[in-house]
């Protein structure tokens, strides 16, 4: 049977065996769209936004959700986060652009990123971004530039690094010393950036903002985290008079990707954030800010599922058994770029019995091309469909071309109806940006 926390809300094993979403085959979705497919349930979709609204407006009523567009963002989502009432983090015009088509309003996005050129930073301002999260002196000081320019006071966050070192992968560890992201204050940088912001007249120094890393199960360094926070908050107070109304922590809370994870769950990972964001304010006497939260791959995470064809089947000479899809790392990096780990089961033979080790691999000109290390399956033949759950976050946004392997067809399903929202690329797409001449 399935494993629920690895599933959307509604996944469901028929009297056969057929796993089904939101009341819809997955196999005869897989049939119908073709393969590699990725569907989204819109019913998880949403109860994961409001499970983080409420655990944090519960204990912090002046509480934001932002979700992280880089996790994955298209018009269907992006239009699902605005219906329920999120604000928005991009790190790229491309991921403005996508927000603003969905109907998101500017002056709920926020613009991240440890390099933005000039015209992004033109281009977010001319949108009217809500807040860009300044990186370094050198963004600062073209940002200032360019709103003086156009007159235009420009609401900021400060990104600084408290050189906090979190246990997850070393590719996705933002917050220690030698990060390429923030301000760092071995050398003096955010307390030049204040005085900088609060001399001029065309920046708003309105928050400050930090983020670990992604993928985090251990609470404790949140808590030192939002403790830094809150104290920094304090000494500009004290030191300059500045009124700090705005403290976003980041996000990055872990999800589990196979049946023997457990990381913490929303309630916890509330509890621990507020609990030390109350403790530091009863410290300092602060006003209390505006708490803004930014989790991504937690939303979307477990809402994703990635349909494929089963291919080719290999017997090694050691006896391994190697089955081949039509997808990988063309659609899904994570594995070779991460090392990360994933369950699967065979979408029309969910109850049965698992005899078989399997290496599920992908299809592209590359070894380390593997989705799946090692699974137990039931024994597959060429043709049959391989659900892989927690498909829903940086598998489609990292998506390459690669072999020039069309990308794939992407659906929403909710209460047994099916969205098509994004056709798979084709052959057209790929060759309309060459040129001969």
């Amino acid at each position: 049977m399935l494993h629920p926390h690895l599933w959307p809300d509604t996944a469901t094993v028929d009297d056969a065996g057929q796993l089904n979403i939101a009341g819809v085959s997955a196999a005869a979705l897989a049939r119908q769209y073709g393969t590699p497919l990725y569907v989204f349930d819109e019913a998880t979709l949403r109860a994961q936004c409001r499970a983080f609204r409420q655990a944090f407006e519960s204990r912090w009523p002046q509480s934001t959700i932002a979700y992280a567009s880089k996790a994955y963002l298209s018009l269907a989502l992006g239009r699902l986060l605005l219906e329920e009432g999120l604000e928005l983090d991009v790190v790229s015009v491309g991921e403005m652009d996508m927000a603003l088509a969905a109907g998101y309003p500017a002056e709920r996005l926020h613009l991240h990123g440890n390099f933005k050129p000039d015209a992004e930073l033109q281009a977010a301002l001319e949108a009217g971004i809500g807040r860009v999260v300044v990186d370094s002196l050198d963004e600062l000081e073209r940002l200032e530039a360019l709103a003086a320019v156009r007159k235009q006071r420009v609401a900021i966050w400060l990104r600084l690094c408290p050189e906090i070192e979190v246990e997850t992968h070393a590719h996705i560890q933002t917050g220690h010393a030698d990060s390429k992201f923030g301000l760092s204050g071995n050398r003096g940088e955010p307390l030049e950036a204040v005085e900088r912001a609060i001399r001029s007249s065309w920046l708003d120094l309105v928050g400050l903002h930090l983020h670990l890393g992604s993928h985090l199960r251990d609470m404790e360094p949140l808590r030192r985290a939002v403790t830094w926070l809150g104290e920094f908050a304090a000494m500009l107070n004290v030191a300059y008079g500045v009124n700090i109304r705005e403290l976003s922590p980041g996000g990055g809370l872990g999800v589990a990707y196979t049946p023997e994870d457990h990381p913490p769950d929303i309630e916890a990972y509330a509890e621990a954030i507020t609990d030390a964001l109350r403790a530091v304010n009863a410290d300092f006497h602060l006003e209390p800010p505006r708490l803004i939260v930014e989790p991504g791959r937690a939303i979307v995470a477990r809402a994703g599922v990635a349909l494929y064809s089963i291919g080719p089947r290999k017997v090694t000479s050691g006896g391994k058994v190697i089955l081949a899809v039509d997808g990988g790392m063309g659609d899904n990096i994570r594995p070779a770029l991460y090392g990360a780990k994933y369950h699967a089961v065979l979408a029309e033979r969910v109850t049965g019995l698992a005899l078989e080790r399997v290496r599920v691999v992908g299809r592209y000109c590359e070894s380390g091309d593997t989705l799946i290390d090692a699974v137990k399956l039931p024994a597959a033949v060429t043709g049959n469909i391989l659900a892989i759950p927690v498909s829903g976050a940086y598998h489609l946004p990292m998506a390459s071309s690669y072999n020039l392997v069309p990308r794939p067809v992407v659906v929403f399903v909710k209460e047994g109806h099916v969205r098509l929202v994004r056709r798979r690329e084709t052959l057209d797409d790929l060759l309309r940006l060459e040129r001969e001449e």
